[in-house]
């Protein structure tokens, strides 16, 4: 497996703060949430599942209702798709921690099989640090908009997040942080978008040259990042990937133009992909 770089000093600073007229353009999360309406009836389209089970986690301050319309979508499909049960996403705290370690190994003991795990903000920052405690349990981790290479002050919800978590920010180890800025050691996948209001993109995209690591931009906004079209097909694709069997993403010709940077990203970001710099 190839040399992964070490992304600690690359990190997304203070200055990458999404700006206030984004944050207040996070309403168009609406969008995104009607725009997967037509998915459930356009199944046909995407690819069906193999069974496997799958556990989906919210993002920060929100609970399990916020992915019933996804998890539901993948049960349509066929996969065993499940909530984590802990309630509230309240920040970072031991006893979401050791639950979410508990409801992983729950699962991969009643199916007799790897967990997929798919975490939405703050939701994939947990699944990325369970998959490196689990790597045995886990199957392959999808995040979607986590600030897992992010200083604190670069996101607009960390006062909140000092504010409720139980442990904050500056009680965090500084090796903790640095861990988290690895790829955990199972296939993985971070979905981001560069219109994101809540947490600067710049830390929630990988930078690691190993071979099942890779970014996928969907564009819109954070708050709608569970329910965007864009991040529904990119997660159906590769949850139907055979075990051990991880390609790159590649979304099916009738589907590839939704991913064109129509979206009105590019007045943010330009047209541009700063990831090939």
């Amino acid at each position: 497996m190839a040399h992964t770089q070490n992304s600690a000093g690359s990190r997304a600073r203070a200055e990458h703060r999404p700006s206030p007229l984004l944050f207040w353009l996070e309403g168009r999360a609406i969008y995104d949430a009607a725009g997967m309406l037509p998915l459930f009836a356009m199944q046909n389209l995407l690819p069906k599942g193999d069974g496997h089970p799958v556990l989906v986690l919210p993002g920060f301050m929100a609970g399990a209702r916020t992915t019933q319309p996804l998890r539901s979508l993948l049960r349509q499909l066929g996969y065993k798709a499940h909530c984590w049960k802990l309630g509230y996403n309240s920040g970072y705290s031991h006893r979401l921690h050791q639950g979410l370690r508990d409801r992983v190994k729950e699962l991969s003991d009643r199916y007799q099989q790897k967990v997929s795990l798919i975490g939405w903000s703050l939701g994939g920052v947990y699944a990325r640090e369970i998959a490196r405690e689990m790597p045995d349990n886990i199957r392959l981790v999808i995040s979607m908009g986590s600030p897992f290479r992010a200083h604190p002050h670069s996101t607009n919800a960390h006062r909140v997040f000092d504010l409720i978590s139980s442990v904050r920010y500056r009680d965090m180890p500084g090796s903790m942080l640095e861990n988290m800025a690895e790829p955990p050691p199972v296939p993985t996948t971070a979905l981001y978008t560069r219109g994101d209001g809540v947490v600067a993109w710049q830390g929630t995209v990988e930078i690691s040259d190993r071979w099942d690591v890779e970014n996928i931009h969907v564009g819109g906004a954070h708050l709608g990042l569970g329910f965007n079209p864009r991040s529904v097909i990119a997660i159906t694709d590769r949850l139907a990937l055979a075990d051990a069997a991880w390609r790159p993403f590649k979304p099916a010709p009738l589907l590839s133009p939704l991913f064109y940077n129509w979206y009105p990203d590019w007045l943010v970001q330009g047209h541009h992909d700063p990831l090939k710099a």
